[in-house]
């Protein structure tokens, strides 16, 4: 089969269903970013947005808007809008603190689950290539209770079962890989944690917004998720918490997380000394919720919303592997020879929607110099188990196929010319 041409690429926006929410957010001139994986883009409508919470809701309503604005419910009207994109229906879902801070609710609330049913499962099972922060709030919790962790190394499909012992309660995941952009069969992962005895946490921080993810259909038990990312809340945006409804019907007065709070309270303005858990994931709540982050994700989250007249998620994944497969193949034929190889999975049910390279040297700098250029993706560092990676996000609601041309063209440009050489490019800088 030819290589695409830049004409071929053209004629792919041209015809392109989804073209129209491009215009949705503000992009600046000049760049191509491929970084939505990290931070997504800014939608136009948010600033707008956030100006009227600041200037009207709190500047003119006051306290009051607490009930007129309706500030009260924001965690659960947004959490549902999440919702609909991950397979959850009304009232699971709430859009709270960050996804740090909810691992450790659902998973202080798994351990807490596990340990009343008395059966003695005391490990929790992740892979080493998690997410750090996931990671570090597991071993935390881990020491704190008495459990152990224990990470598996390579291929999960192989070695996740091996790992799966009598001795197993939790199983926490992130289903697309941060560092890879490999993507885990939900269902199937969830039923084998299942029928080994586990509760099974999910991290959908790289597959909320990207990917068709259906968390009830799954039967998972808990899932967490990041704001700031494919549903382009902002940096630092709230994150959400999701429980099964089956596990929310079963919640009594003696089950929450060890984060307690009062927005979780069953009555918060009736200030009881003692805690009274909200019903379902409610419960999950904690302090004072951060209404201006908050109405800048709802904005965030109804661009991706905004998909649903022109085909939905299932519409965003065909346009994101078809982007994703563009830019394979273009780096495969116009960047070979190079040093290039690709780690992410060339399965289309095995792919997030990130593309994730390697190369022996200048890994960094070859990100800082394609940076340099517009073309914004990011570098994660490797270590003893894991190579050194150019990573590259494709949000199919803001890129195009003649963007993945020319982001090939100018990494191909950086190899050929040396230009990642440059010292400029070699210097470390405080996020990568």
């Amino acid at each position: 089969m030819p290589c695409p041409t830049l004409d071929d690429c053209r004629a792919l926006d041209a015809a392109d269903p989804l073209r129209p929410l491009r215009d949705q957010f503000d992009l600046p001139p000049g760049v191509i970013y491929l970084d939505g994986n990290s931070l997504g883009v800014l939608p136009r409508e948010t600033a707008a947005r956030v100006q009227a919470v600041v200037t009207d809701e709190w500047g003119q309503g006051l306290i009051r808007s607490w009930n007129t604005a309706g500030w009260f419910t924001l965690p659960q009207r947004v959490g549902d809008l999440i919702g609909r994109l991950i397979g959850a229906g009304p009232g699971e879902t709430v859009a709270t603190d960050s996804t740090s801070i909810n691992l450790f609710k659902v998973l202080s609330l798994a351990m807490h689950l596990q340990h009343r049913r008395g059966d003695g499962r005391r490990v929790l099972v992740s892979e080493r290539s998690n997410f750090p922060t996931d990671l570090y709030v597991a071993e935390a919790l881990c020491r704190d209770r008495g459990w152990t962790l224990r990470l598996i190394d390579g291929d999960p499909q192989t070695a996740l079962p091996a790992a799966l012992g009598p001795d197993v309660g939790i199983v926490m995941l992130t289903h697309v890989n941060y560092r890879t952009g490999a993507m885990h069969d939900m269902a199937a992962v969830t039923a084998a944690a299942h029928a080994a005895g586990a509760l099974m946490v999910w991290d959908l921080a790289h597959s909320a917004g990207a990917v068709p993810v259906d968390l009830n259909a799954a039967q998972a038990d808990f899932a967490v998720g990041c704001g700031y990312k494919y549903l382009n809340g902002g940096p630092g945006a709230p994150a959400f918490a999701w429980v099964h409804p089956r596990l929310s019907a079963a919640l009594g007065a003696d089950d929450w997380s060890t984060l307690a709070g009062w927005w979780g309270h069953a009555a918060p303005f009736a200030f009881t000394p003692d805690f009274q858990p909200a019903p379902g994931v409610q419960r999950l709540l904690c302090g004072t919720q951060p209404i201006i982050s908050l109405s800048a994700l709802e904005v965030g989250v109804r661009t991706v919303l905004a998909a649903e007249p022109l085909g939905g998620m299932a519409a965003l994944r065909r346009k994101s592997l078809a982007l994703t497969d563009l830019f394979i193949t273009l780096v495969e034929s116009r960047c070979a020879g190079h040093g290039l190889t690709l780690v992410t999975p060339r399965e289309p049910q095995r792919r997030g929607s990130q593309v994730c390279l390697t190369r022996a040297e200048g890994a960094y700098a070859i990100v800082q110099a394609l940076i340099a250029r517009g073309v914004i993706g990011d570098f994660r560092a490797g270590d003893a188990w894991q190579p050194d990676i150019l990573r590259f996000g494709f949000t199919p609601l803001y890129l195009g196929f003649e963007d993945v041309w020319h982001a090939v063209e100018h990494l191909r440009d950086v190899l050929q010319t040396q230009a990642w050489r440059d010292p400029a490019f070699q210097r470390t800088q405080a996020v990568t």
